[in-house]
C-alpha cells in the first residue's frame, strides 16, 4: 500500500474518548487517513482490552487491536478535576471529539458540548455515538449490538424459517455506527470549511438498526406483510440463494434476466430459461420452490469453485461459501491489501482508498498510557507535574 504521500487528513487533530467498537472504529479509520488521534482512555483501559484471548503476538488482546491502530493512549481519570484540566489541555488545539459515554456523562463533568465545550471550542466537532440517543422514550439508556439487532428486527429476518430469531454473526450494527460516525464527522468539518464552526455529530445504534432494514422496511410499508426469516434466500429476487455443488455451497447472485439466461446456458439447462414459470423475476419469485429444486438438482454435478469461476465469467454472479480463513487467504484479498502485517501484527485493511491522498495503517495499537508522558510533555507538563499526576493516580503511568 502507498505509504509516502501525505493521508487526506494530515493535519487533523482527534481525540478518541470511546470505547468498545463504534467510536474506537470511527477514530481509527480517521487515524488511517492521516489524523493525528490521540485515546483517552479510562484508568482501567477500554474494555475490550480484556475481551480476550486470544492474544497478538505482543500479548495483547487482539479484539483490541482490531480497533486501535494509530492512535496514542494515555489514560486519564476524567471524574478527578485534574484528569479534566488534562482533557481541556488536549482540547485546545483538538479538530474533532469522540465519545460514546452514556448521555449526560460529559455533562456531569461540566464537559458537555452545548454549555461547555462550544462556546470555549467553536471549531470543535463534537461526535457523540451513543444506544438509543439522550432523549425520548428510550433516551440515554445503554446500547450494545446485540440488543440493538433484536430491538431493530434485524434478528426476526436472520436465520432460517424455523430456527427462531437469529444474531448476525458480525456485530453489523456497531460497526455501521462507527461508518455512520465517521461520515458524519467528515461531513461537519467540511462544514466548517464554509462557517468556520464546528458542531455536534450524533451516531446511534438504534438509527443504524433501523436504517439497515432495507429492503423489508419498504416490503412492510407497502404491502403490510411482516417480513419474515428465508434463510440465505431473497424476498425480493430469485434465484438469489445459496445453492450445494458437488464439494460445497455457492451463493447465486442472479438479479435480472439476462443473468438468469446466462446461468442458464453455463449450466447446460437453456430448457430453465424458456420454462414460463422462470421467464422473469416476478414468474420466478412466484415459482421459488420448483426453480430452487431444478437447481439443485443441477448444481450437484459441478464443483464449487470451477462453477463461480465459470459463471463469473459470464457476467453471473456467484462465489464460493468461504469460511473466514479461506476468505483472508484469497489472492485477491492480498491484491487488495486487506489483509496487513506489520511488524507480526497482523490486521484488516482500508476499505476506502483514495487515489492521490492514500491511506495507510498507522502505528501498532497502543498498550495503555503507553504515550501519556510524551502527551503531558508536549502539553507544557514538566516532569514533576508528570509525577504528581501519576502518583495521585490522575493519570495511569505507561507501561514499562
Amino acid at each position: 500500500m502507498e505509504t509516502t504521500r501525505p493521508g487526506a487528513l494530515d493535519g487533523l487533530r482527534v481525540l478518541d474518548l470511546s470505547r468498545v467498537l463504534a467510536g474506537p472504529l470511527c477514530a481509527q479509520m480517521l487515524a488511517d487517513h492521516g489524523a493525528n488521534v490521540i485515546k483517552v482512555e479510562p484508568p482501567e483501559g477500554d474494555e475490550t482490552r480484556r475481551f480476550g484471548p486470544p492474544l497478538d503476538e505482543r500479548g495483547e488482546v487482539a479484539y483490541f487491536g482490531a480497533l486501535n491502530r494509530g492512535k496514542r493512549s494515555i489514560a486519564v481519570d476524567l471524574s478527578r478535576t485534574a484528569g479534566r484540566a488534562v482533557l481541556e489541555q488536549l482540547l485546545a488545539d483538538a479538530d474533532v471529539l469522540i465519545e460514546n459515554f452514556l448521555p449526560g456523562t460529559m455533562e456531569k463533568w461540566g464537559l458537555g458540548y452545548d454549555a461547555s465545550l462550544a462556546p470555549r471550542h467553536p471549531r470543535l466537532v463534537y461526535c457523540s455515538v451513543s444506544g438509543f440517543g439522550g432523549d425520548g422514550p428510550l433516551g440515554g439508556l445503554p446500547g450494545y449490538d446485540a440488543v440493538l439487532q433484536a430491538i431493530c428486527g434485524l434478528m426476526s429476518v436472520n436465520g432460517e424459517a424455523g430456527s427462531g430469531a437469529l444474531r448476525i454473526g458480525v456485530p453489523v450494527v456497531d460497526y455501521l455506527t462507527g461508518y455512520n460516525a465517521f461520515s458524519g464527522v467528515l461531513l461537519a468539518l467540511a462544514a466548517r470549511e464554509r462557517t468556520g464552526l464546528g458542531q455536534r455529530v450524533e451516531a446511534t445504534l438504534f438509527d443504524t438498526g433501523l436504517a439497515l432494514l432495507v429492503p423489508h422496511a419498504s416490503n412492510w410499508f407497502y404491502s403490510g406483510r411482516v417480513p419474515q426469516r428465508m434463510g440465505s434466500s431473497h424476498p425480493n429476487i430469485a434465484p438469489y440463494d445459496r445453492y450445494a455443488a458437488a464439494d460445497g455451497d455457492v451463493f447465486l447472485g442472479v438479479v435480472n434476466n439476462g443473468q438468469f439466461k446466462r446461468f442458464c446456458e453455463c449450466v447446460s439447462r437453456p430448457d430453465l430459461a424458456a420454462d414460463p414459470r422462470f421467464t422473469d423475476n416476478s414468474a420466478r419469485l412466484a415459482n421459488r420452490e420448483p426453480l430452487r429444486a431444478e437447481i439443485e438438482r443441477t448444481l450437484i454435478d459441478f464443483p464449487a469453485a470451477a462453477l463461480c469461476e465459470m459463471l463469473m465469467r459470464h457476467g453471473v454472479p456467484a462465489g464460493p461459501v468461504n469460511d473466514v480463513a479461506q476468505a483472508l487467504s484469497q489472492p485477491h484479498a492480498a491484491h487488495r491489501a486487506m489483509v496487513i502485517d506489520q511488524q507480526g501484527h497482523r490486521s484488516l485493511g482500508l476499505p476506502v482508498k483514495l487515489s492521490a491522498s492514500p491511506g495507510r495503517a498507522g502505528a501498532l495499537p497502543p498498550r495503555l498510557s503507553e504515550h501519556a508522558d510524551a502527551i503531558l510533555d508536549e502539553l507544557g507538563y514538566g516532569s514533576a507535574a508528570i509525577e504528581a499526576l501519576h502518583g495521585d493516580g490522575t493519570v495511569t503511568r505507561p507501561p514499562e
